[in-house]
């Protein structure tokens, strides 16, 4: 497992292992976040937040839920609405430790527009540029 926390500590996530491929989204709540996506099973990923210490926001049909600390104001994490047993979580990978996550292939996606992704060719650390 591999562990990383909110810059507080208040939401801790552990995932299994490090991700072969991250998501850089330029819709309009992930290009305003900078977040970097992995997604995982939602069995996989392990999240414990201290009482109180999350506010979650959805829009539109609310499908998704976008969770962030109270306290520290990063944002951890996009959990299903509804969740099915295909249902991925979305890990915002920027929260761990670039020297535990090495090197993994960025992808882009367009979810402004064309809901495609646009550049599979990139391959990048966390420090990379997205």
């Amino acid at each position: 497992m591999i562990s990383a926390t909110c810059h507080c500590g208040a939401i801790q996530i552990d995932i299994p292992c490090a991700p072969e491929s991250v998501t850089a989204c330029n819709c309009s709540i992930c290009r305003r976040l900078g977040a970097l996506w992995a997604f995982y099973p939602i069995e996989a990923v392990s999240i414990a937040i201290q009482p109180g210490a999350a506010d979650e926001y959805s829009w539109g049909k609310a499908t998704r839920r976008f969770v962030r600390c109270r306290t520290c104001g990063c944002t951890t994490h996009v959990s299903p609405a509804n969740p099915k047993p295909e249902s991925k979580v979305e890990v915002n990978i920027r929260l761990f430790a670039p020297p535990e996550l090495g090197h993994f292939r960025l992808r882009f996606f367009d979810g402004a527009d064309s809901w495609k992704y646009l550049d599979e060719s990139h391959s990048a650390s966390q420090g990379g540029n997205a």
